[in-house]
């Protein structure tokens, strides 16, 4: 007989989830507390990064981050407040800072987004979809030598993980985007990445997937998890109770109030980041990353999606206009001719990443659950590892080998 599945969570990794688990002829089930057309799957930069191998908790990045605490226009911003959670958060994310940390993790890392991208392409392949998707690669635009340094070093090590990686003069970058004026002193270019429209994609996918039996239960919140022998006995919803064989918690920067429920504690800090479309034509044809400014540059079919900022501020959809206002001021001092529209700012929309101490995402069953599958935790990578979540989660609950090895994104890892 069919398991029957409840993932808990319609966003990138919920839906990529249910996609491969129906592939197996499960009987599926997604409950999500909102529409399903809002949120970080549906605003984020649309990236699928085998470059992103550095994990967010980088060496450095706190004393940074301390600097940056007491500007609300910086790019990484941690909102200090005196939250038992986030306080844990923070000094487990201080323990993961370690050059051996961020070095043991690469190749996790690299390895779980080259599945990604892979699998999106088996994807884009079948006749089920049609968005959009091209391997264009990435520009990591930079306008001074120390900042290009610290790039190019990132680049040589990604050379010595077999990814193809070049330092670009201004000149050369130029030739690469010759219709869009650069104000750069250079650029590393990788050519592993790809880009796409996520809000095209996710429609697709919801369409696929309410074609093919998965039921939805959108605008429906979990109250409760009940357990019963060390496994949920039942899903309560503010609208009805379900049974399940199976249950995933893919619900991003929400999950740990769920997993609570289970005493399984899961440390998770909300991000927020931010993105405006741009209409006009911006002339921009390879995504890129503003290095000093962290912004994300993505041509989308349709407009030019600016994102950025990393702002852990717990979890509230509050939009700060003077971050916009950074996102947009970095686009126009690194491509002089672009030009935002005071309209186009004011429909800033923001999303929240859920992120892990040290950057590695959570997908597993933990030993507090038996039947308990947890996929969350993926910060700036959740578009890029979302189909490779849902495989990898698939195969957890079928139980067969795994298609990459899950050891580090274990969810009672001990940080």
């Amino acid at each position: 007989m069919s398991k029957n599945i409840v993932i808990i969570g319609g966003g990138i990794i919920g839906l990529s989830t249910a996609y491969y688990l129906q592939k197996q002829g499960y009987k599926v089930t997604i409950i999500d507390k909102t529409n399903m057309d809002t949120g970080a799957s549906h605003v984020n930069a649309g990236y699928i990064t085998p470059s992103h191998f550095i994990s967010l908790a980088a060496p450095g990045i706190i004393t940074k981050g301390i600097k940056w605490m007491f500007d609300s226009s910086s790019p990484f911003y941690v909102k200090p407040r005196i939250d038992l959670d986030f306080i844990k958060w923070s000094l487990a994310f201080k323990k993961s800072a370690t050059k051996e940390k961020v070095a043991k993790s690469m190749k996790p890392i690299l390895d779980i987004n080259l599945f990604g991208r892979d699998l999106y392409e088996d994807l884009k392949k079948t006749n089920d979809f049609n968005f959009h998707y091209e391997k264009k690669g990435l520009l990591m635009l930079y306008k001074s030598d120390k900042i290009g340094e610290e790039e190019w070093e990132v680049g040589k090590k990604g050379i010595g993980q077999g990814l193809q990686v070049e330092n670009l003069s201004a000149k050369e970058v130029q030739k690469l985007e010759p219709n869009a004026n650069l104000n750069i002193k250079g650029g590393v270019y990788y050519h592993s990445d790809a880009h796409m429209t996520p809000n095209v994609f996710m429609k697709e996918m919801i369409s696929y997937l309410e074609k093919n039996g998965v039921t939805f239960y959108k605008n429906e919140e979990v109250k409760d998890l009940e357990v019963s022998v060390g496994k949920i006995s039942s899903i309560k919803t503010n609208k009805r109770e379900l049974k399940a064989d199976e249950v995933v918690v893919a619900a991003g920067s929400w999950s740990p109030l769920l997993t609570k429920k289970l005493d399984l504690k899961i440390p998770i800090q909300a991000g927020k980041g931010y993105s405006i479309n741009v209409k006009s034509d911006t002339k921009i044809t390879i995504p890129a990353i503003l290095c000093e400014a962290k912004v994300a540059v993505t041509p989308m079919n349709g407009f030019t999606r600016f994102a950025g900022t990393m702002e852990i501020a717990g979890i509230n959809h509050d939009i700060n206009l003077k971050r916009v206002e950074a996102i947009a001021n970095a686009g126009k001092s690194y491509y002089p001719d672009l030009a935002i529209t005071s309209e186009e700012k004011e429909t800033t929309n923001c999303g929240l990443r859920p992120c892990s101490p040290d950057g590695l995402p959570y997908i597993g069953k933990s030993r507090k659950c038996k039947n308990l599958t947890v996929a969350t935790g993926h910060a700036m990578m959740g578009w890029s590892l979302g189909p490779a979540t849902g495989k990898l989660v698939s195969e957890i609950i079928s139980g067969v080998k795994t298609s990459v090895d899950i050891a580090s994104f274990h969810p009672d890892r001990k940080f």
